[in-house]
């Protein structure tokens, strides 16, 4: 982690301090205005680099600084995503609603981590971010600040605004000196990090229509990708990525290339309807070429390295780590413990995996490890196997005791039902009188 900061512009003793999550788009430029004027405080600006696209970060830095920002700190945060928050969600191969990878679900507490550090340092008591009232991500960063420090108090401008629409916000913005790009109207919502991006809005709103493909930056069409396979080998060390085809190589570094890999051969696209946490299904798209394709090498390893009951366990385990981080719970007891029972299930998850990536397709075609738990002298079919058939026979007979035993109770109970039924049927009166119509002579 590297931070820089600026502090040109003089701070009021008698001003309470903001820090404010900033962008450098329209919405957080805004917000300083409106702290800085509405509420009365002096604002720190903080830049969370987590691989974003971005125009440079100490460019946007000096925006803040041209908008009375009293400090401005500049964070690279990459190497701390990575190494505390991908990799535990690796480890948790999460997927909300087991098919979308936690984007902004994983950076949002680690921003919120930054926001409450420089809260304390310069004896801020807020901090405020730029999410709407509508979306997962404002239930993300204030459950974040209020667990780690209760004592802040957080600030929703958009939230709390009476701007109206866009067109109000920019009049706004105009009369107090913030600057308005020229795309200011973009068709689409996009936020993006090292793991990958996250499209909605729009006429993606319409779940029937198809996503334009303008909207996929990451990753070519299936049908554009490349005719012949691309294999990658991916190294694991206690279920941490370390290597590309046998090249040693920081996560960063690795992750942006699986990602041009991944992308290059079509795959890693996400379209689907979302459950959000506030109780609203939203449609959205995202690209996540190296956060799929590591997903489905990390469970393959597992699947060659874990005990059957920890594997099974653990799969119950990952939709609930994945819910709760969707959630905003990161920093929660539940979670913390989650970690220390998935950090023990890594200890043997080291070895490779081989993927091939073909016309939007990324497959398992091989894996190995010492940690293996894959014995072929049991697994073969071979006349020289070891593993003994005849212990087959005690072994099924002792794990259905139970079950036949349930069984026969079941159909003894059953029979004798049937029993007391017919005991309590009446009887056709010709029969109580000891014949039939043949017996009488009747025809």
């Amino acid at each position: 982690m590297s931070t820089s900061t600026i502090n040109n512009n003089t701070t009021s003793e008698t001003k309470e301090k903001v820090v404010l999550a900033y962008s450098g788009g329209l919405d957080t430029s805004v917000c300083i205005k409106w702290l800085q004027e509405e509420k009365g405080l002096d604002v720190i600006a903080v830049l969370g680099n987590v691989g974003q696209e971005h125009d440079g970060l100490e460019k946007i830095a000096e925006k803040a600084w041209s908008l009375g920002c009293v400090g401005v700190e500049v964070v690279d945060m990459q190497d701390e995503f990575c190494e505390d928050y991908i990799t535990r969600a690796l480890a948790a191969n999460a997927m909300y609603e087991n098919k979308y990878p936690l984007l902004s679900a994983l950076s949002r507490p680690l921003i919120s981590a930054h926001l409450v550090d420089v809260a304390h340092r310069y004896g801020a008591t807020c901090v405020a971010h730029g999410c709407t009232g509508k979306g997962n991500d404002q239930v993300r960063f204030e459950t974040s600040i209020l667990t780690l420090d209760p004592s802040l108090t957080v600030i929703a401008p958009v939230r709390e605004w009476d701007l109206g629409m866009r067109p109000d916000e920019i009049a706004y913005a105009k009369a107090h000196g913030v600057p308005v790009g020229a795309s200011i109207d973009k068709p689409y919502s996009i936020d993006d990090n090292l793991w990958g991006r996250a499209i909605e809005a729009g006429v993606l709103e319409d779940p029937w229509a198809e996503p334009p493909a303008d909207i996929w930056t990451m990753t070519v069409d299936a049908q554009d990708a490349p005719d012949a396979p691309a294999y990658v080998e991916v190294g694991f060390e206690q279920g941490v990525p370390v290597s590309l085809n046998g090249q040693q190589m920081g996560m960063v570094e690795l992750i942006g290339k699986l990602n041009k890999i991944a992308g290059e051969n079509g795959f890693g696209r996400i379209d689907m309807i979302e459950n959000r946490y506030v109780g609203l299904k939203s449609r959205e798209c995202y690209e996540v070429p190296a956060g799929l394709a590591l997903v489905q090498a990390h469970k393959a390893l597992e699947d060659l390295c874990l005990e059957r009951n920890v594997l099974h366990y653990k799969l119950g385990l990952e939709q609930q780590w994945a819910d709760l981080v969707y959630n905003g719970q990161w920093f929660s007891p539940l979670k913390q413990a989650f970690d220390a029972f998935l950090a023990n299930t890594q200890e043997s998850v080291t070895g490779e995996v081989k993927l091939k990536f073909y016309k939007g397709s990324c497959v398992v075609v091989g894996r190995k490890s010492a940690c293996s738990l894959y014995d072929l002298n049991l697994a073969t079919y071979d006349n020289d196997d070891a593993f003994d058939q005849t212990d087959a026979k005690g072994f099924i007979n002792i794990q259905a005791l139970s079950l036949k035993t349930w069984a026969m109770k079941k159909a003894e109970l059953q029979k004798a039902a049937v029993a007391a039924a017919c005991a309590c049927t009446p009887q056709p009166a010709y029969a109580q009188l000891g014949g039939t119509a043949a017996a009488t002579g009747t025809n």
